[in-house]
């Protein structure tokens, strides 16, 4: 799935209660936004990419490092390139930070909720 600056976009999991309380910030401001489960719908490598760069963040700093297949992959290793970090969280969607907002051609991480704020207006 490809990013639409002109959308808002929440890349959700529902399980999880700040995603559920940034989507409810959405919903309280009338915000409609685009919700993808990125468990069910992963984002691909380009899109990917291109939330890091909305972002300005490395891939490790989108990673969720307590999760087990952080530590089963060896993805501290430093060795790791950039490429195969990304293919990483792709072809295993657990690993990526949640709830990541897009809006007007820039992304936040929901982290607290209230941070979405921010390009809300």
């Amino acid at each position: 799935m490809t990013t639409d600056d002109t959308k808002t976009l929440i890349y959700h999991n529902p399980r999880c209660s700040k995603s559920r309380q940034t989507l409810q910030i959405l919903n309280d401001k009338g915000v409609d936004a685009d919700v993808v489960e990125y468990l069910k719908q992963p984002p691909d490598f380009k899109t990917l990419e291109h939330i890091l760069g909305l972002l300005g963040l490395e891939p490790r700093e989108l990673m969720r490092k307590n999760e087990t297949c952080y530590t089963t992959l060896q993805l501290n290793d430093d060795n790791l390139d950039r490429p195969s970090l990304i293919q990483a969280m792709v072809d295993n969607p657990e690993l990526i930070e949640r709830p990541i907002v897009i809006r007007n051609g820039k992304a936040i991480i929901g982290r607290p909720p209230e941070r979405i704020l921010e390009i809300l207006t």
